[in-house]
């Protein structure tokens, strides 16, 4: 499978009009801060990008992030410009076509940007196998992936590769494609298929699970959009699979529990994020806006008061006092109401 994407994405592909389908592609609108990075970046290195919109989360200035499947540099360029000179910007990739184009590329865009030596670097190798790459245990701040962890063989190997080298509260933010249901064995071998990022995708449960057990053990979902894959032969093949692109943020927080416990706590975002100034996106439940007092149950606590997010938010209460289940973001209680039925007098 490592030879057939390399092939496909090395010499099949030349530009992203051919692909045969949408998965890896998105027409959600960029903020003007990213068209404006995205403008200048190298002719060729857009040319040979394929994946899905711009992994981008916020709050970046200064921080060392990590690009799983960094392809022909795209994202690490316009990263490396958000984080700054006191950044850095790390793009690991397996496919030497892609490689040649990034490296071929770095000058251009450490002078495009007026910096005094470059903050961005890109590293051949396999996303399953970071640890063959020396790079340090704890060293980023953040990860992010664009539509390409569908590829890779063993998803559960690049969640736990992602783990060990993010710092205490950093994050794996990263888009993906995924699937309505698993996926049929005979058509993983199928290499348009895979190539395709369609029949690489998880069962979106299978997902949560496998991020759980990694060790992200809240996975958020960020935003989300359906695939329509607009090719008949295709179709014909995989149709009845539902996909979607969607993108996650995991954290890395140990302490947070497997569902949203209620400590009656609040927060107030202050507006100080650059580029967020009237609110703060944490996920499709959570769209803080600045100066409004905001409960929040104990793990979105923990994903705001023990990561680079702190110093923009009040924090109100604290976890000494448990009230249960938080009901609008966690698992409503089982059990009936005792007053919903009259008892039976049975017994367990």
């Amino acid at each position: 499978m490592y030879d057939s994407v390399k092939d496909y994405y090395g010499k099949v592909l030349q530009g992203s009009d051919d692909l045969k389908t949408n998965a890896c592609c998105t027409g959600a609108e960029l903020p003007a801060y990213i068209r404006a990075a995205l403008s200048d970046i190298h002719d060729e290195v857009l040319t040979r990008y394929y994946g899905c919109g711009l992994i981008a989360p916020q709050q970046l200035k200064g921080c060392h992030i990590l690009d799983l499947g960094s392809g022909s540099g795209r994202d690490c360029y316009v990263l490396s410009r958000l984080v700054g000179e006191d950044g850095s910007v790390v793009g690991v990739d397996m496919t030497p076509e892609q490689l040649e184009v990034a490296n071929r590329h770095i000058d251009y865009h450490t002078d495009k940007y007026g910096y005094k030596q470059p903050n961005v670097r890109f590293l051949e190798g396999y996303l399953e196998r970071l640890h063959e790459l020396d790079l340090p245990d704890n060293s980023f701040d953040i990860i992010v992936s664009n539509c390409v962890i569908n590829l890779s063989p063993d998803k559960p190997a690049v969640l736990r590769e992602a783990l060990r080298l993010l710092k205490p509260g950093g994050e794996l933010y990263f888009s993906d494609v995924y699937a309505s249901r698993r996926v049929p064995t005979e058509l993983l071998e199928d290499p348009v298929l895979y190539g395709e990022c369609l029949s690489g995708a998880l069962y979106w449960n299978d997902f949560i699970t496998l991020a759980k057990k990694a060790g992200f053990l809240d996975p958020r979902l960020v935003e989300s959009s359906s695939i329509t894959i607009e090719n008949r032969s295709i179709e014909e093949k995989i149709g009845h699979i539902d996909f979607w692109s969607a993108t996650w943020r995991l954290f890395k927080l140990p302490a947070l529990e497997s569902a949203c416990e209620d400590y009656g706590q609040a927060v107030i975002y202050k507006g100080t994020i650059e580029h967020c100034p009237k609110q703060f996106v944490l996920d499709n439940h959570h769209l803080i806006e600045t100066g409004k007092v905001f409960p929040v149950c104990g793990n979105t606590w923990q994903m705001l008061h023990e990561t680079r997010f702190r110093e923009h938010f009040e924090f109100i209460g604290d976890m000494s006092t448990h009230y249960g289940i938080y009901a609008d973001c966690g698992t409503p209680v089982p059990f009936e109401s005792q007053t919903a039925t009259e008892s039976s007098g049975g017994c367990c």
